[in-house]
């Protein structure tokens, strides 16, 4: 074997075993990886049951329930679905109506989602982007306002 085959040898070998290795790697993380949906796109893409994902958008006026044992649902709504939330746990001081909202958890059934974590913004101007981009796209939310037409306050210096 020449000098120039054996090196072509060993490259294509460490190609093979590069390509192993990243393939292994994405089969373990398989359940790790958790997407980031809005309500309107669970509905359009069609998710089963089961799914885990995020779901992120404004905590729909009027729909927060609290229960006992510090249960609590609400929908999540970016202006054109709603999906309703089911939560166990404490929830973040800043936790309103009409407030953004990312929750993580798994797809129980289309339009309910139960919620293993919950977090709240004080202003969609920290909002994701995902989230953001689904309230902008749904023209329930613009650049520079906080809630949903309001506009929003100056920066503090």
């Amino acid at each position: 074997m020449t000098r120039k085959q054996r090196r072509l040898v060993v490259i294509a070998s460490v190609g093979v075993v590069l390509g192993l290795a990243a393939g292994l790697v994405a089969y373990a993380l398989r359940d790790s990886i958790v997407f980031f949906y809005g309500p309107t796109e669970i509905v359009e893409k069609g998710l089963t049951p089961g799914t885990r994902l995020r779901l992120g958008g404004l905590i729909e006026t009027g729909s927060v329930e609290r229960g006992p044992n510090q249960r609590v649902s609400f929908a999540v709504t970016d202006g054109k679905t709603r999906t309703m939330v089911s939560y166990t746990g404490l929830l973040p001081d800043l936790f309103r109506e009409g407030q953004g909202v990312v929750t993580e958890g798994v797809l129980e059934a289309p339009g309910r989602f139960r919620a293993d974590s919950v977090l709240a913004k004080h202003d969609e101007t920290y909002m994701p982007r995902e989230v953001a981009d689904a309230l902008k796209k749904q023209g329930h939310w613009q650049p520079g306002e906080t809630k949903a037409g309001a506009p929003a306050a100056p920066a503090m210096k």
